[in-house]
């Protein structure tokens, strides 16, 4: 039994910063390891609700068909005549499915571990700047300003979202880099 629960800690826990194993005993969780699993948890939680929840309002609550106010709003505007209202709304909750998806591979691949890289988890975050830009590229047509400024702060948070996760375990000196310098990271 205290073999598995060594394996557990070693699997689940972030390096310790001076480079050393972390000390022994059951009770011992270094700051690091509680800090990355709040940051990770916090992240996969955060975007794939936000992109669960927007993709299955538009693509099975709606059936691709966008309701009658934003429809109103948007009547007359470019992707009224091309690629259609709904063709619109569809597009948009496909893409907002993909970036679910994306968080859902992640999960999949493990990459919520300390030991492993994020790539998957990174594609999907870009993915969700990718979606950003379209939703205020939409606003911004219709003239919904307050919307739109919303949405760059969704874009900008998503940013250092990104940037959070390149300097994630498996990458050493995160707290340093936090810090510091970059260069005392490495």
């Amino acid at each position: 039994m205290a073999a598995s629960g060594t394996d557990l800690r070693s699997l689940l826990a972030v390096e310790a910063e001076d480079g050393g194993p972390e000390p022994e005993g059951g009770a011992s969780i270094s700051a690091e390891t509680i800090a990355y699993w709040a940051v990770v948890v916090a992240i996969y939680l955060g975007f794939g609700i936000l992109w669960y929840y927007s993709a299955k309002e538009k693509l099975i609550d709606q059936s691709g068909t966008m309701p009658e106010g934003l429809a109103k709003g948007y009547a007359g505007s470019f992707v009224d005549s091309f690629p259609g209202l709904n063709a619109t709304w569809t597009i948009l909750g496909i893409v907002e499915a993909v970036a679910f998806l994306g968080v859902v591979a992640s999960l999949l691949a493990g990459e919520f571990l300390p030991s492993r890289r994020k790539p998957i988890l990174i594609a999907s975050l870009g993915v969700s700047m990718f979606t950003f830009a379209l939703l205020i590229f939409g606003q911004e047509m219709v003239g919904e300003y307050e919307s739109v400024a919303e949405l760059f702060g969704y874009f900008g948070a998503t940013i250092v979202t990104l940037l959070l996760v390149s300097i994630l375990p498996p990458r050493k000196g995160l707290w340093r880099v936090a810090g510091g310098t970059a260069s005392e990271a490495r």
